[in-house]
């Protein structure tokens, strides 16, 4: 190893890694500024729909009915038309475009997106839309440090992590926890807990913490309660919880996707769709205000204990619903605040139940509502040490830890086991893009079988002796023979292993047939399949290579497709995949 402890100061500060420290505390400051423009732009939206930025709950009652259903309409009109004639990552929840730009796009981020973002959601929530804020500051963080690495001329393999520290740095921001900001970096976009990424991510989310703080102060967004473990009982009901809220996660991310397909089917113009969406989320929080944007107010009121035990249980579902309409339809917002106001619900009423049934043994519904919001996070999103850790850092309150961990874990690995993707992957699964899969299979099921299938193709009849399958064997230096009856269409195949039995039985060279020796009805692969397919055929059967049949049900050879073809169109498409993401 060098020895450079006479090397300059300036010398050192030119190395790679001291460089990306320096570009993730420039991408925390511009997030961090990005946080304070957009909570200022939505500030300004909804006064410029309602004249007025208190929290609908304290000024709903004055608003008419009419205007409650309209300007949710006519913010839904100006947003689609910015996502469909702008910016179309602007339209959802944000953070599964940011992984897929990562995974496939190698951390490369439109710099038109973060303005649009900013925009889109602003004026999403502003007019009523029941969507979050954090979704919209991850994919705003994301896409600044996308731009700074790009002007940089960051290499493909850093990318993602500077895409990190804006995820990080938004996160950090918009809830006031920079722990829970880097460990959501690092556990849902980057994916990778390594030390490369660890500091860079840890600069960014500090530096747009701080600047957070200086604008709007060190304090949380919620009414804590005061949390304390009443009796050790207690531990044996939050598992209960974690099973409930993992339930109400996944009960969200269905009907989320649900009311997706639904607008999707609708025959009209997309742009169109988020204003229709806006007319019924305004009859809904017409009836029920608590719903409206970002739901702090109502989450403030569960936590205290003001809200009685039958309005917290409809509550979760009228949010589910008014989530799923404004994502639905084409709005732009998160699902984070969503899942920690149907969380807040469950848990009050969970807490209701039980408090009065244990009066003695348990705390009061706020402090289970606390709990239950890390819940139903860790329940959509995957990610129970970013939900730990974001209701500690709000609360405050170590004690608070083992009934979130013993919640949180629940919730996860429940719904993990029912369904593998997340609220976030099982977007971009509705896409074909296979995330957790890896970049392998994605590549493999962008390329079909006829693109590298070898069409020399070794056929015999069903008659043919055995004497005339070794010579066959040996003049064509096949692997396999493909037997085909008299119309052409395949009926088994043969290897070498399979005659070795009888290769010194001279008697029988001319009383076996391939007929008698081939493997009847082998596994085949049709021309208009994926590579993937075929390559999970392959792995299936323990085989090296497959008959390639026409699409449409013919049974005719017209090919053959190896592991090592395969192996060699995949690397193909990785160099190609590079030298793409260089340029």
């Amino acid at each position: 190893m060098a020895d450079t402890r006479g090397e300059p100061l300036f010398q050192r500060l030119k190395r790679p890694n001291v460089q990306y420290l320096f570009l993730a505390i420039l991408i925390g400051v511009l997030a961090g500024y990005g946080a304070v423009l957009f909570k200022l732009v939505l500030k300004s939206m909804q006064w410029l729909f309602y004249q007025n930025t208190d929290d609908f709950l304290f000024f709903g009652s004055t608003i008419p009915v009419w205007m409650k259903i309209a300007m949710p309409a006519a913010g839904g009109l100006v947003v689609g038309l910015v996502v469909n004639f702008f910016a179309s990552e602007a339209k959802g929840h944000g953070v599964p475009e940011v992984i897929q730009a990562i995974a496939l796009r190698g951390g490369r981020i439109r710099k038109r997106v973060a303005a649009a973002k900013i925009f889109a959601s602003a004026v999403t929530i502003g007019s009523g839309g029941s969507v979050g804020r954090e979704g919209p500051m991850v994919q705003i963080g994301s896409s600044i440090g996308s731009s700074i690495g790009q002007l940089f001329k960051v290499p493909s393999v850093h990318m993602r992590t500077m895409v990190g520290c804006g995820a990080a740095a938004g996160i950090a921001a918009t809830f006031n926890a920079p722990i829970a900001g880097v460990l959501f970096a690092l556990e849902i976009i980057i994916g990778d807990f390594g030390v490369l990424q660890f500091s860079p991510v840890v600069l960014s989310s500090v530096t747009a913490t701080t600047i957070s703080r200086y604008y709007f102060g060190n304090f949380p967004h919620f009414a804590i309660p005061d949390y304390s473990i009443v009796s050790l009982w207690e531990f044996c009901f939050y598992p209960i919880l974690g099973i409930i809220t993992g339930l109400v996660g996944l009960t969200f991310t269905k009907i989320l996707y649900k009311f997706e397909d639904w607008f999707e089917a609708v025959p009209i113009p997309d742009w169109i769709k988020p204003a229709i969406g806006g007319v019924l989320l305004g009859c809904v929080f017409a009836v029920f205000p608590e719903v409206f944007g970002v739901g702090y107010g109502a989450m403030n009121l569960a936590l205290t204990n003001e809200i009685g035990l039958t309005t917290l249980f409809i509550l979760i579902w009228v949010k589910i619903l008014a989530s799923s309409i404004t994502l639905g339809s084409g709005g732009s917002g998160g699902i984070f605040a969503p899942s920690l106001f149907m969380g807040c619900m469950t848990g009050g009423a969970f807490g209701f139940v039980l408090h009065s049934i244990l009066p003695g043994m348990t705390a009061m519904p706020g402090a289970y509502a606390l709990v239950a919001m890390g819940g139903v996070v860790a329940g959509t999103t995957y990610a129970p040490i970013t939900a730990i850790l974001i209701i500690f850092e709000m609360s405050g309150t170590y004690s608070i830890i083992l009934p979130l961990m013993l919640t949180c874990i629940t919730a996860t690995v429940m719904n993990s086991t029912i369904d593998r993707a997340s609220i976030y992957t099982t977007k971009l699964l509705r896409r074909g893009i296979d995330i957790e899969a890896g970049r392998e299979r994605h590549l493999l099921e962008h390329m079909v079988v006829k693109e590298v299938m070898t069409s020399d193709v070794v056929t015999i009849p069903e008659s043919m002796p055995l004497s005339r399958i070794i010579w066959t064997f040996k003049t064509e230096n096949a692997p396999y023979l493909h037997v085909v009856d008299q119309d052409q269409n395949l009926t088994g195949i043969i290897s070498f292993r399979d005659i070795r039995t009888v290769l010194n039985e001279e008697g029988l060279l001319e009383l076996i047939i391939a007929d008698d020796i081939a493997t009847k009805n082998p596994i085949t692969i049709t021309t208009d399949c994926t590579l993937q397919e075929a390559l999970d055929k392959l792995t299936d059967r323990g085989v090296s290579q497959l008959p390639v049949l026409p699409s449409g049900g013919k049974r005719n050879v017209v090919g053959t497709l190896t592991e090592s073809a395969i192996n060699a169109a995949y690397n193909s498409a990785i160099v190609r995949d590079e030298i793409l993401k260089e340029d």
